[in-house]
């Protein structure tokens, strides 16, 4: 009795613990920082590359937006607000998704389940 409620522990554990997001942490300064140099050129460069994208000019026209218009926004942007936006284009994902993770997560945990079945000598039958 004690290794059924045990194998169903263990079961509703991995699957709560593989389902919870994956959560990224770092150090902060102590004190707030400014930032005073930055490379108006370099960040206009980068935020021109993502935007020529096929899928975000698109998205962007889908919206009744015109490179021109586009280009008179961004020139209205101070250097600390084009800097943000460069520094938080590293961390959009464009398309990509962690299906993968996810799928190894699923896998891993079945391949847990039917360990743990065969160690208590529970068998399973597929029909």
């Amino acid at each position: 009795m004690f290794k059924k409620y045990l194998s169903w522990y263990l079961i509703v554990a991995m699957f709560i613990i593989g389902i919870a997001p994956r959560v990224e942490a770092s150090f902060t300064p102590s004190q707030a920082m400014s930032i005073e140099k930055t490379d108006r050129q370099a960040d206009l460069q980068k935020i021109q590359t993502i935007l020529e994208t096929k899928v975000i000019k698109q998205r962007l026209q889908d919206f009744g937006f015109s490179e021109q218009e586009i280009k008179d926004r961004f020139s209205q942007l101070s250097d600390q607000q084009i800097h943000k936006l460069a520094l938080n284009l590293d961390e959009l994902k464009i398309g990509k998704d962690d299906a993968l993770g996810i799928i190894i997560a699923l896998l891993v945990i079945a391949i847990l389940v039917v360990i743990l079945l065969k160690i208590t000598g529970h068998n399973i039958v597929i029909t």
